[in-house]
C-alpha cells in the first residue's frame, strides 16, 4: 500500500546515491523503491509507483530511454531527470521531453522535494476532500 504522499521509484547506478535519496524521500513521508538499473524497474513493472527519478546516465538502457519507455506505458507518470555530466546537450534533449523535472548532481534535497510534491499533488491528489 502507498504511504499518504505516493511511491517514488529511484532508479540509479551509484548505490550511494540510491541511499541517500532513499532516506532523502522516506524522511519527507514517500514509500520508496530503488533499483540499480531500468532493467529492473521495468521487470517489476511501473503500476506499483506514482514517481519516477532516475537518473540519465546508466549502462544499458539510459535515462532517457527509461522516460520514453515509462512515458509510453503511463503518460501521466511524474518523471524526474538526474545527471552528475553537465552537458549541454542533456539540457537540451530534457527539455524537449514530458518531465516533471531536470537536477544536476549535486542537488538540492529541499528543491527536489518541493518539485515532486508538486508533482504529486497533481497526479496522486490531496484526500482532504477540500475545494482547491
Amino acid at each position: 500500500m502507498n504511504s499518504g504522499k505516493g511511491t517514488v521509484a529511484v532508479v540509479d547506478d551509484d548505490m550511494r546515491l540510491l541511499e541517500s535519496l532513499e532516506n532523502l524521500l522516506e524522511s519527507a513521508g514517500y514509500s520508496v523503491r530503488t533499483f540499480a538499473s531500468a532493467k529492473a524497474l521495468l521487470d517489476g513493472g511501473l503500476s506499483e509507483i506514482d514517481c519516477l527519478i532516475t537518473d540519465i546516465g546508466m549502462p544499458v538502457i539510459d535515462g532517457f530511454e527509461l522516460l520514453d519507455l515509462a512515458k509510453k506505458a503511463r503518460p501521466d507518470l511524474p518523471v524526474f531527470l538526474i545527471t552528475g555530466r553537465h552537458e549541454i546537450g542533456d539540457q537540451k534533449r530534457a527539455n524537449a521531453k514530458d518531465i516533471s523535472g531536470f537536477f544536476r548532481k549535486p542537488f538540492d534535497g529541499p528543491t527536489l522535494l518541493a518539485a515532486l510534491g508538486d508533482a504529486l499533488r497533481v497526479t496522486v491528489g490531496d484526500d482532504d476532500d477540500g475545494a482547491r
